[in-house]
């Protein structure tokens, strides 16, 4: 097995770090330089912190002079943060009628735009039943005029295309 890399959960610590010489830098941030692992050991001792492998693969590996508890801490708040901060996009269906009405189809629109501020993708679905599967040019312009009307807000992901008797398209946020 490589002696280089961790063989745990993150970087390796105090005792475990095997490399004769180590570029150090001390608790407050500063470059020390290049120095044997025993000097290292104790200039961490002296501070009654740890000594911590940040960058094993450089040659020699860089060390800092940190409390690993406080540091683990703040790595996990950081990660805790990142992940509350993220903003997952949802896929919002629309259902639509090839002869919809002219009031029903500027509601469709107005939620479309509303998913649309908020980040969310939105799927518009043309549905056929019975004969309208001969006039499917007329669901077709409905989708085009609804790409039209939403142009400043979305863009097409996803052209219309037939998917047995229904017409589908896909808008995402600009």
């Amino acid at each position: 097995m490589d002696q280089s890399l961790p063989t745990r959960d993150g970087p390796r610590l105090n005792r475990e770090i095997t490399a004769r010489n180590v570029r150090l830098i001390d608790a407050t941030g500063a470059m020390v330089g290049v120095v044997s692992l025993r000097e290292a050991f104790d200039a961490a001792a002296d501070a009654d912190l740890d000594l911590v492998e940040i960058v094993p693969n450089a040659e020699p590996p860089v060390c800092k002079i940190l409390d690993y508890g406080k540091h683990r801490f703040e790595e996990q708040k950081k990660a805790n943060q990142a992940r509350k901060n993220q903003k997952v996009v949802e896929l919002k269906e629309l259902k639509l009628r090839p002869n919809i009405d002219d009031n029903d189809y500027a509601i469709k629109m107005r939620a479309a735009q509303r998913f649309l501020e908020e980040g969310d993708k939105v799927k518009l679905t043309m549905r056929f039943r019975g004969r309208e599967m001969a006039h499917q040019d007329i669901g077709m312009r409905v989708l085009v005029k609804a790409r039209d009307e939403l142009d400043s807000v979305a863009k097409v992901e996803q052209m219309p295309r037939v998917e047995g008797r229904m017409m589908v398209m896909v808008l995402a946020p600009r």
